[in-house]
């Protein structure tokens, strides 16, 4: 039998340690001049078998101190819609959100700008934030346009998140999708439980059913946790 290449050995040691917990999120792995010695390879080798963990964000290079082991980020397809509740699942994590309100507003221009409504107008209002085994990986700010989802207010958003909610009572027709990075500011922060230096991804998202314009959010999340992903065909 061919033996694999010396580089995919080091990788599966290191991807062992990883997955067993041996080596825990935050643990310094061994330095590339100890694993050379270890495995009597090239720095060459090693670097390669590293480098391919910090691609996959299993490993997280930190100038000056090492490489350390890091939490896999939560990954979601950037052209369609899942609901986050169930992405977290099957990652075998568990989901849990937590309201911070839902009410009812007149829309301001910006609002009334998002959703394509009168200025002043009727508008419900979310914001919850979505935790993954007790760490903050959302912060979700909705607004919805009431005539298409009028009984959004009453509904239990600890139980059910809004995307399966109007999944389930507006068919999805299309999508919206704009993503930026951004600094956070003190609110965001604290709602993420991260420092103020530490990057966002920011996800803007507008939803249709039908030909009408049924909601739009602000998708806030913590950007070593998050990733999205698109892939098309050609």
């Amino acid at each position: 039998m061919t033996k694999s290449p010396r580089f995919m050995q080091i990788k599966t040691y290191l991807l062992d340690k990883i997955e067993s917990k041996t080596w825990p999120v935050g643990r310094r792995i061994p330095t590339e001049a100890e694993l050379c010695e270890q495995f009597s390879v090239s720095r060459m080798t090693v670097n390669k078998a590293v480098r391919d963990l910090v691609n996959e964000g299993l490993l997280e290079r930190t100038p000056r101190l090492g490489t350390f082991v890091c939490q896999r980020k939560a990954e979601s397809p950037l052209m369609d819609i899942r609901n986050i509740a169930d992405e977290i699942k099957e990652r075998g994590q568990l989901h849990h959100s937590e309201v911070l309100s839902l009410k009812a507003i007149k829309a301001p221009e910006d609002v009334a700008m998002r959703l394509g409504i009168m200025l002043g107008g009727d508008v419900y209002k979310s914001e919850i934030i979505h935790f993954a085994d007790n760490t903050p990986l959302q912060l979700e700010v909705r607004w919805v346009n009431p005539n298409y989802a009028p009984d959004y207010l009453a509904q239990d958003f600890t139980d059910k998140t809004p995307n399966q909610y109007l999944v389930d009572n507006c068919p999805l027709s299309a999508i919206e999708h704009t993503v930026e990075a951004i600094m956070p500011n003190e609110m965001i922060a604290q709602r993420l439980d991260i420092p103020l230096e530490q990057p966002c991804l920011l996800l803007h998202r507008r939803t249709w059913s039908g030909d009408q314009l049924i909601s739009a959010a602000l998708l806030y999340h913590p950007a070593n946790r998050y990733k999205l992903s698109a892939r098309t065909s050609l």
